[in-house]
């Protein structure tokens, strides 16, 4: 059997995932198919892990959960111990009936609900991150009327932007998170919670960007945090205790990018921190960071049938699959890019140029725009790699198609981690018409 990072090739020519052969998956589950085989996120999360120990840092590291959560998953991170990244009442809901230890769930969002918060502070979760002035009025009335204190972080805009390859140092100013922390909002901010009597200022948090290749953007960012919170120490004898650093460490859709290790993020941040504090007398502050498509991204693969063809003369061949923009819309949003292979045929040369066309009733849903595989029929297997952050999370039921199945995989053994939907589910919310015709 040889091995291509996470997945291997049997000797039937299959591609295998956690073990397993792909094609006894697709007929065990049925297609299309999230696999994520969770060796790889274990790998991920102790590496994460790891470097801080390495360090001697204090740190959290919190799963960034908008990336796939369900009850298996936030389970899967509890195993590893992680910290949960929630942003919304669902995802809070999801991890509480996961069993997931409150004290390590950080709520994020820039438009909480105040429902959303009465169920943050009612379960006494380890951490809301503060998104701006009306939370903060919010905050203040819940917990005054709850006789309860609550732990926050602010988030900070700290005017740097960084995404792939590249990062400016203006460019984060125009967000609609966060106060900003270059114009006077996040003193004022401060202003407003330290002294109170509920409230329990922790520290900050900033996030910079998404699928990041170099580290310079999270150096200047978290020195610009340092500053300010050596800053209010120094101004207010006030002292700052967790620096919150984001995520956004990226991972490798296609030979083209060449992400960091994680050590290497994580290793930068600590450098520049412990730099700044040697020069004061403020204590290190405890490091959290919020990976997600870089625990989960690449250890998910998504299993499609193949189906129709179409040949469009000196244009393009197109070759459909039984998914598309409804369980992966991130190619038609924004052009991401994928890279996929025939499952049943690792061993055929791959001579034909094909382009991946989802089931939807639109002209735009497309997986892949260009890609050589081995010639294709119906019913053969696409796999389609590295879908397993903001596929399953983004998908719809647009057209009324049901969502996907999830399977969880590792070590040659498998358990169905999210049921595929059926079309009693797709109407089970409708309601009949009631009003009469006039």
């Amino acid at each position: 059997m040889v091995t291509v990072s996470t997945h291997a090739v049997n000797e039937k020519g299959h591609l295998v995932l956690g073990g397993i052969d792909s094609l006894e998956l697709a007929k065990t589950y049925g297609t299309p198919l999230f696999v994520y085989d969770l060796s790889l996120i274990r790998e991920r999360a102790r590496a994460f892990i790891q470097t801080f120990q390495e360090q001697n840092v204090p740190a959290q590291v919190a799963y960034a959960s908008k990336a796939f959560s369900s009850v298996a998953m936030y389970q899967v991170m509890k195993q590893e111990n992680l910290s949960l990244d929630v942003v919304s009442s669902g995802e809070l809901y999801t991890a509480i009936k996961a069993g997931f230890p409150v004290e390590r769930i950080h709520f994020h969002g820039n438009n909480k609900s105040k429902e959303e918060l009465l169920l943050a502070i009612e379960h006494n979760i380890g951490c809301i991150v503060v998104d701006n002035f009306y939370e903060i009025e919010l905050l203040k009335q819940l917990t005054a009327e709850l006789n309860q204190k609550v732990n926050i972080l602010l988030r900070v805009t700290p005017g740097v932007e960084a995404h792939t390859h590249d990062y400016i140092t203006t460019g984060q100013q125009d967000s609609k998170f966060g106060f900003d922390l270059m114009n006077g909002q996040a003193d004022l901010a401060f202003g407003q919670v330290y002294q109170d009597d509920y409230i329990q200022l922790l520290g900050l948090h900033c996030h910079i960007g998404s699928q990041i290749f170099e580290t310079i953007g999270f150096k200047v960012a978290a020195e610009k945090l340092i500053k300010k919170m050596i800053e209010w120490h120094q101004d207010y004898d006030f002292e700052c205790t967790v620096l919150n650093l984001g995520g956004g460490f990226g991972i490798r859709y296609t030979k083209e990018d060449a992400p960091l290790e994680p050590s290497v993020y994580v290793k930068e941040m600590i450098m520049v921190v412990k730099g700044l504090i040697a020069e004061t007398d403020f204590a290190m502050p405890e490091i959290w960071i919020e990976p997600g498509r870089s625990l989960v991204g690449d250890a998910g693969t998504s299993l499609y049938t193949i189906g129709s063809q179409k040949e469009v003369p000196d244009v393009r061949n197109y070759l459909a699959v039984d998914g598309g923009m409804s369980d992966n819309i991130r190619p038609a949003l924004y052009g991401a890019l994928y890279d996929a292979v025939i499952a049943n045929k690792l061993d055929e040369k791959a001579d034909e140029t094909y382009t991946i066309a989802g089931k939807c009733c639109e002209s735009g849903d497309k997986l892949i725009e260009h890609i050589t595989l081995p010639k294709a029929e119906p019913g053969d297997i696409l796999a389609m790699f590295c879908t397993g952050a903001y596929g399953y999370a983004m998908a719809s039921n647009y057209n009324r198609l049901t969502r996907p199945a999830v399977v969880f995989v590792e070590n040659g053994k498998h358990q169905l981690a999210v049921r595929r939907e059926t079309l009693e589910d797709i109407v089970h919310l409708d309601l009949p018409l009631t009003m009469e015709k006039e």
